[in-house]
């Protein structure tokens, strides 16, 4: 069955998270999903960003995923891709310029994480759009980072009937 049929059929075998850096809300999203699924997933779940610059995942990410039981620790950042775009059923975008992006670069139309999850069109923003100075107030920056983490951990499973 082809990539197509699979999407008109409603069977998802597939699911990719992209954001702009591969290491916060798209790593969130994957794992947050993983875990749900379990060591019995027939779906593949993964990750990309669309720069995807050589970075690790942020202190404050790798505690607040360890926290809810995931290791991050060995996650290796993704640029996205043509080929993983195409080879997956639904894509999902985290906030409004990946779908711009994807739709620009790939021509496919993609829906954002809170639109899939949650049915509310709106993006999941970045540290750097809520707060552009957050380097000033690290306290406030990690807040942010925490809530947005327990949003998508939160979230996430509201994708699992479409999995199954």
């Amino acid at each position: 069955m082809g990539k197509d049929e699979n999407r008109s059929s409603g069977k998802i075998q597939s699911v990719l998270f992209v954001c702009t850096g591969n290491i916060f809300r798209s790593v969130t999203a994957e794992y947050a999903l993983k875990i749900r699924l379990g060591a019995n997933m027939s779906c593949v779940v993964s990750s990309a960003g669309i720069e995807a610059k050589p970075q690790l995942v942020h202190a404050w990410v790798q505690t607040r995923l360890r926290e809810k039981g995931a290791d991050v620790t060995t996650h290796v950042q993704r640029q996205l891709t043509r080929e993983l775009v195409e080879a997956t059923d639904l894509v999902i975008a985290m906030g409004r310029n990946h779908q711009v992006f994807i739709r620009e670069q790939f021509g496919r139309d993609v829906h954002l994480f809170n639109q899939v999850c949650l049915g509310h069109d709106e993006p999941i923003l970045d540290l750097h759009e809520v707060l552009p100075d957050w380097e000033t107030d690290p306290e406030r920056a990690r807040a942010y980072v925490w809530s947005v983490i327990d949003v998508i951990w939160a979230t996430a499973p509201a994708l699992l009937p479409r999995l199954r």
